[in-house]
Parts: structure tokens; sequence; C-alpha cells
């Protein structure tokens, strides 16, 4: 379990994918939330360095972008793919669309179906997104950034 976890993490900081053509940088960090409790009994969220994680933990992964040319970057796509051992939480905003199917396609996760072995096919879930991406259609001016906050589950 140990080994499988680490090469999850060396996998969920692996640098994301922008479309090609764009002078787009990206970075990605990835954090676990923990629920703590401090000495006078009140609980607070705390963001940490995933330096252990076991199955059940929620991981915050931040996806930053930015322009690094003297150009303005316009309509880029920004895609991140999903570690086998995370499910995807669906609350990556609004402009998020996901894949079930490797990155092949993408839409909104209420909208996908994943086939079964007879021939069917099945609503697609959180445990089935492979890929994340957003679609930056505004203009981004030369030296400016931004980023995509989004959650996983450890399986």
């Amino acid at each position: 379990m140990l080994f499988r976890l680490a090469i999850l993490l060396s996998v969920i900081v692996t640098p994301v994918a922008a479309h090609a053509g764009t002078p787009v940088s990206l970075s990605s960090d990835v954090f676990v939330e923990r629920n703590e409790i401090s000495a006078d009994g009140k609980s607070r969220i705390t963001l940490t360095e995933p330096k252990r994680i076991i199955p059940g933990d929620t991981l915050i992964f931040v996806v930053r972008y930015e322009n690094a040319s003297s150009q303005t970057a316009r309509n880029f796509i920004v895609t991140n793919p999903m570690p086998a051992a995370v499910a995807f939480v669906d609350d990556a905003g609004e402009r998020a669309e996901v894949s079930v199917n490797g990155g092949r396609s993408f839409g909104a996760l209420a909208d996908l179906q994943v086939p079964l072995s007879n021939g069917g096919f099945r609503p697609a879930s959180a445990d089935d997104v492979t890929h994340i991406r957003w679609k930056v259609e505004s203009d981004l001016p030369a030296g400016k950034a931004g980023k995509f906050v989004y959650r996983g589950r450890v399986k």
C-alpha cells in the first residue's frame, strides 16, 4: 500500500499540459486537507504537504497557469490527468469538464456514460474520471496568471 501511495504522489505532482501553441506555462501542487482539533477544542481545516496519505483522504489540487510571453494568450485549454488511485470530487467549478475515457472526449460528469462488457452503458461516476480540463476563452495578457482548484478522494 505504501509503495502504491508513493507512486501516486509522484504522478499527482507532475506538471499538467496546456493546448499546444500557447505561450502559457503550467505548474501544479497537491495538498492533503486535514481537520485538526486545536488545544482549545476548536476544529480547523489545514492543507499540508502529502507526506502520508491514506484511503479516504481529501486531496486539493492546484493548477496554476501563467502567460510567460509578451503576447496575449487566447483560447487555450488546461488539462490535468486524475491519478488512478484518486476519485474526482465534483467541485472544480462550472467551467470544468471531465473525461472518463482517457481524455478522448470531455463533458459534464452527469452527462457521461461508461460502456459495460455486455454492450450497454451506465452513468459515469467520480471514480471513472481520468482527466479534468478547463477551456480558457478569455484573453490572458502577458505576465498575467490564474489558477484552478479541485478536490480528489484517495480510493
